[in-house]
This record gives structure tokens, C-alpha cells and sequence, in this order.
């Protein structure tokens, strides 16, 4: 890796897409009142406490110019990016219903064979949904449920942990967005066992706090997990793993089909990259948590800020002591 210009670098961060359409998550979210009721809002999931454990409910849906361009992956990415989001809270996959809009069946086709592939891929039912193929325009949502044993939330990263990014790196753009596929072309069985990782390190007592890498990439996930944990955290760029022949800026932007953020304590640490070792998901310590509330990147010689959320939120949502 060559010279950072670091304060280059935050400056395209800052004003980066990604992270610009997550305000929008705070003023859908005070329109629909969801503050201060008892399910916190700004996870992967919401968790609805059930038994001994917790019920993950999840929904995503995608830019029509995504399902418009490559409609069979976008419905890959229908039940692979909810799954996602459920294990990156510590669960395990349930089931998946959608809705489908599109014109005709044609229209529809390549949308629902990519979810039907995902969903045998992964071994997650699709149980039902909506459909509407009387429309002049491809559009879907997908939404999941799931069961986890222990949570890994946005809620409990802390001071003096540090920022593990595990991310899979064997894959490549499916162009020309940022989007590192990694899964399509690879082992049923070993994308399975590779989710198992994240539900086995919450059971295991290795960390309290994770997040998904989404469409935000590395920079706008961290803003997330910061905000919804009441820290600061600083990212050493020079520490961050890139695929071959992928540049920086690029890899901070991306949306990884296998990708998530950990904060762990120190004396975790080195258990958690081992396990992803063994499973070879290149994990590395990037960044530290810390008190305040800057997300910052550094090369370990400059340091330049990204956001200060108390002074420019970014989902304006509260922490979860604010739920009733």
C-alpha cells in the first residue's frame, strides 16, 4: 500500500453515498414514532425477547436500478444479505417471505430463480410473500426471521475494545457496483459452516457487539455501530486486509457479501481471528473504541475525522437505555 492521503481520503468517506442515505433511516424511523417503545431500533434485527432466546425480524429492499441491471443476483442478495443480518446478531436463519413487483412472469423470472438458488444454497425456506407482475417496473423486498441463543448487538461495543473486520476475500466485484460477491460460485456446505461462526462466538462469550458491513461499507458501518453504542471509534486504514488488485478507497466503500465488524475485548481478540483463520475469512484488528463520539480514520501517523455524530448525527435513533 502506498502513501494515504488521509485527509483526502475522509473528506470522499464523508460525503460518500453509502453513508448519506442512512440519514434516512432517522426521519422514517421519528415519522413512524419508534423511539422509546421496547424493541430497539438500529440493529441488523429487531430482537423480540422469546423464551430463552430472541426472535430476529429483518427486512431489506433494493434500489430499482440494482434489480433493473442484474435481476437474478438481486434476488441472490434477497436471502443472502437478511441472512447476513441475522447472524451478524449472533442468530441462526428461520425462514423468508418477499415481495416481488415486476412486468409479466418473464419480467419476474430471473428475480425469483436467483432467490430460489440462494435459498437452497443456504438451506433457508422462502414460505410465502406478495407478488405483483402486472406492474411497469421490476422492484423487490425480502424479509426473514430468525432465532438466536445469545445477541450480538449495535448496542454494546465499549471502550477499549477493539474493531475486528472479518471479511471474505474470495471473490470479486460484480460490476459497476460495489457489491464483493464471494458466494455464488462457492461451496453450499462451506458458506453454511462460515455463518455458524458468528452465533458460536456470541455463545461462546467472545463479544457483545457486531455489525453487518452494508452498503455504508467499513466507514459507514463503524458510523452505525459508534452512534448506536454511544463510543467513538478510530480505523487504521493501514491495518485493513485488500484483496488483490482492489484499491483502498474502493474497499472502505464496499458492500462484502461476507462481511462484518466486531468490537471485541483485547483479551478475545486473538480466539475470535483464529476462528475465522480456521474457516479463512481474512479477520484483522483495524481500529480501537474508544470514549466520545468521532469515527476517525489514521494511517498511525495523521488522523483525520470522518463524523462527530453529537454534532451531525447520522441515524438519529438513541441508544437502547432510550427504548421503554
Amino acid at each position: 500500500m502506498g502513501a494515504i492521503d488521509i485527509k483526502a481520503l475522509a473528506a470522499t468517506l464523508a460525503a460518500s453515498n453509502g453513508i448519506a442515505a442512512k440519514q434516512d433511516i432517522g426521519s422514517v424511523a421519528a415519522s413512524l414514532g419508534l423511539q422509546g417503545q421496547s424493541v430497539a431500533v438500529g440493529d441488523d434485527c429487531a430482537a423480540l425477547p422469546d423464551g430463552d432466546g430472541y426472535l430476529l425480524f429483518a427486512i431489506e429492499g433494493f434500489m430499482n436500478e440494482f434489480v433493473a441491471a442484474d435481476p437474478w443476483f438481486a434476488g441472490w442478495c434477497g436471502v443472502m444479505v437478511n441472512i447476513s443480518d441475522v447472524v451478524a446478531m449472533g442468530g441462526r436463519p428461520v425462514a423468508v417471505v418477499d415481495a416481488v413487483w415486476a412486468d409479466g412472469e418473464m419480467g419476474a423470472a430471473p428475480v425469483l430463480e436467483g432467490m430460489r438458488a440462494a435459498a437452497r444454497t443456504f438451506g433457508v425456506p422462502i414460505v410465502g410473500g406478495h407478488t405483483n407482475i402486472r406492474t411497469d417496473r421490476g422492484q423487490l423486498s425480502v424479509a426473514i426471521l430468525g432465532r438466536a441463543k445469545k445477541l450480538l448487538t449495535s448496542f454494546d461495543a465499549r471502550p477499549g475494545d477493539v474493531l475486528i473486520a472479518a471479511i471474505d476475500h474470495r471473490g470479486r466485484y460484480r460490476e459497476p457496483f460495489n457489491n464483493w460477491e464471494a458466494a455464488t460460485d462457492a461451496p453450499s456446505a462451506r458458506l453454511r459452516s462460515d455463518l455458524e461462526l458468528l452465533p458460536e462466538i456470541a455463545e461462546a462469550g467472545l463479544a457483545l457487539a457486531a455489525k453487518d458491513i452494508s452498503q455504508g461499507g467499513i466507514v459507514g458501518t463503524a458510523i452505525m455501530l459508534a452512534e448506536c453504542s454511544n463510543v467513538g471509534i478510530e480505523i487504521d486504514v493501514s491495518a485493513i486486509p485488500l484483496p488483490a488488485g482492489v484499491s483502498l478507497e474502493r474497499w472502505l466503500a464496499t458492500f462484502p457479501s461476507f462481511g462484518y465488524l466486531l468490537s471485541v475485548s483485547p483479551g478475545n481478540s486473538q480466539e475470535v481471528l483464529h476462528r475465522f483463520a480456521k474457516r479463512n475469512i481474512t479477520a484483522a484488528v483495524i481500529g480501537a473504541v474508544q470514549a466520545g463520539t468521532e469515527i476517525a480514520i489514521t494511517d498511525g501517523t495523521q488522523r483525520a475525522l470522518i463524523r462527530d455524530y453529537a454534532d451531525m448525527p447520522l441515524l438519529r435513533l438513541g441508544s437502547r437505555e432510550d427504548a421503554a
